[in-house]
């Protein structure tokens, strides 16, 4: 290390040594003018002869004795610009221990200076004065930095903030504060739902009491802000918490859950406004990671889609077990580079090529399967959006079927081990074009799955809340252009999870696969889509149907009011992870889908969307008919 990028350690401590010195004198200034000013005032301004030399000879040696009892208990290693309860009580038991003793000598006799003992009333007044007078300097500096903190842009205000939490996570996130006072947040009380905390000290704070003491304690504590460290806490208890925070008017911040903390470490930095994912009610995923490195480790993994939602997380999670090379496969050149760039920054010992290509290209895929061997493959490219799929049935067939077949067949052909659809629960008795292509290409890899060494197993789950195209960065925009805030009916629900949950999910399931299974993540409950819409709009700071209206405009072609995740003829079946569930696939004979894909692919190619229509529901057996657009 050159010396000009070695800290200044000597230089801070001289400036460090100086300011404790400047404190040193000041308050030994102080504290003699608070002992004169206390015969001033206990003799009326005239205390006499006698009295002038009693001071004159007390005063040095009170003096010095009350600076020693504060340095003894550490007054003069605080910045006055951090001043705050806790330095202002450090100061008055440090004065009341000396006054204290000072009048137990008193009572005692032993201090008679020219016949006269020192006057009681002096040693309580001189206490007082010298409280007031070291205080008023302490709290001067704090108000000057505070001052300047808010006329300058770079510099936070200081926020007073209770801590939610005080467990494991809790505790990293308050030593980090304690340590970051550039945050400008000073927690001054915790909170805690379990009884053997309350009450308790951790470090120099206390657990004041339960989340139902939350509304008393802002008010009390003068609290700007609530910050949430319950990483495995329900959301029926986030939400409590939050529509507590609402009615006091202060502002929360919460940690995110287990299972977007991915990497297992807790951070301030992670601290974030509470949104809508944290009230959805997932619970934490617990993995075998051991099995899932078994499959990916120094493994050549390709995921088509790299750049989409799906995509993208499946890389950032897939480099945590270290494969041997990652392909970051996708037609869109922009999100591709995207995500090339961010990874690039991983510390992962990992190769990464980003690869431009459709997938319904065979002849650029089969040169990239020659020279890359892929061991592993994660299918996430597809057209997803149900009313523009209804739009563009043609690009539908070619993209969701016949680019999920040629990618599945290139992987039989060239020996990879394992091959993962990613499908959608609108691949159950689908009522939409993009539901129906969802399920054949579950069909096609089921069919390979028969006749292949490759592993072809399918994942379907719901919808992911922050995913591209979702419907809350939608409602953003309405909300902030001043409404409406559109939903399609007042009765429709949908199953929802987080991408980070569905990708750690998806990623468990391609490890419990033996060849052909369709896995079924569990989604919890369904979700009202009105209700969902009503908390956006509390989250903004507005009021649904008075600040904010909603509109009601109808489900859309290819919609359905209730979204299933299995057919009435496929049966769950447990695995050994709770959140993952096997269906029983329904048998479909080779030439049917042979003979049934040859003639989507006619249709296709003569752009005859009714033909294919027909031909999709006689494939599908669905019983919600996909009707031909009028």
């Amino acid at each position: 290390m050159s010396k000009l990028s070695q800290p200044p350690v000597a230089t801070l401590g001289i400036k460090i040594g100086w300011l404790r010195l400047a404190q040193v004198i000041l308050d030994t200034f102080l504290i003699g003018l608070a002992f004169a000013c206390s015969y001033l005032i206990r003799f009326d301004g005239h205390p006499g002869h006698i009295y002038l030399s009693q001071l004159l000879v007390l005063v040095l040696p009170l003096t010095v004795s009350k600076v020693g009892v504060n340095w003894s208990l550490g007054v003069y290693r605080r910045l006055w610009r951090y001043t705050g309860l806790t330095e202002v009580m450090e100061l008055g038991i440090s004065l009341l221990i000396s006054s204290s003793v000072l009048l137990a000598i008193r009572l005692l006799g032993l201090i008679n200076v020219y016949g006269h003992q020192l006057s009681a009333g002096i040693i309580l007044i001189d206490c007082g004065l010298s409280f007031l007078l070291l205080v008023s300097p302490r709290i001067l500096r704090r108000l000057q930095t505070e001052h300047r903190q808010r006329r300058h842009w770079r510099q936070p205000v200081r926020k007073r903030a209770l801590l939610i939490g005080a467990g494991d996570a809790g505790q990293l996130v308050l030593r980090e504060l304690n340590q970051r006072p550039d945050l400008g947040v000073d927690v001054v009380g915790l909170l805690d739902d379990d009884p053997e905390k309350l009450r308790r000290r951790i470090g120099p704070l206390t657990v004041f009491g339960t989340t139902h003491d939350l509304a008393r304690l802002v008010d009390n504590l003068f609290i700007d802000q609530v910050i949430i460290a319950m990483p495995s806490a329900p959301a029926a208890e986030i939400r409590r918490i939050v529509d507590v925070c609402r009615q006091v008017e202060v502002e929360p911040k919460i940690l995110p859950g287990l299972f977007e903390l991915i990497n297992g470490r807790v951070s301030v930095s992670q601290l974030r406004e509470v949104s809508l994912e944290d009230l959805l009610g997932r619970e934490p995923v617990k993995l075998d990671t051991a099995s899932i490195a078994g499959y990916l480790e120094d493994k050549c993994v390709l995921v088509t889609g790299a750049g989409g939602s799906i995509g993208s997380e499946l890389c950032r999670q897939i480099v945590r077990y270290q494969p041997r090379r990652l392909i970051l496969l996708g037609k869109g050149e922009n999100s591709i580079f995207s995500i090339y760039q961010e990874l690039q920054g991983r510390p992962e010992p990992v190769q990464f090529l980003p690869v431009i290509a459709d997938i319904r290209d065979q002849n650029r895929l089969e040169k990239i399967f020659t020279e890359l061997k892929p061991d592993v493959i994660f299918h996430a490219a597809a057209h997803k959006h149900v009313p523009l799929m209804e739009a563009n049935v043609c690009e539908a067939i070619t993209n969701n079927v016949f680019g999920t077949k040629v990618v599945a067949e290139l992987a039989a052909r060239h020996g990879v081990n394992t091959f993962i659809l990613v499908s959608s629960d609108k691949a159950v008795n689908p009522s939409s074009v993009m539901g129906a292509t969802k399920r054949i290409a579950e069909l096609i890899v089921q069919d390979l799955a028969l006749k292949s060494k490759t592993k072809y197993v399918a994942v379907r789950f719901g919808n992911v809340l922050a995913s591209r195209g979702s419907v809350v960065p939608i409602w953003r925009q309405q909300i902030a252009n001043g409404g409406p805030v559109t939903v399609t009916h007042p009765e429709a629900t949908r199953y929802f999870m987080l991408i980070p949950e569905a990708v750690q999910l998806i990623l468990q399931a391609a490890a419990l696969g033996a060849g052909g299974e369709v896995f079924v993540l569990d989604m919890g409950k369904p979700v009202k889509i009105l209700d969902l819409a009503n908390d956006l709009i509390r989250f903004s700071g507005l009021k649904p149907d008075q600040d904010i209206q909603i509109e009601f405009t109808g489900l859309r072609p290819g919609e359905k009011l209730y979204e299933e995740l299995l057919t009435a003829s496929e049966a769950l079946s447990k695995t050994s992870y709770e959140k993952i569930l096997v269906g029983k696939p329904e048998p479909l004979e080779a030439s049917v889908l042979k003979n049934s894909l040859t003639k989507l692919g006619e249709y296709t190619a003569n752009g005859d969307e009714e033909a294919i229509r027909r031909s999709l529901h006689e494939l599908i057996g669905s019983k919600l008919l996909i009707k031909p657009r009028t």
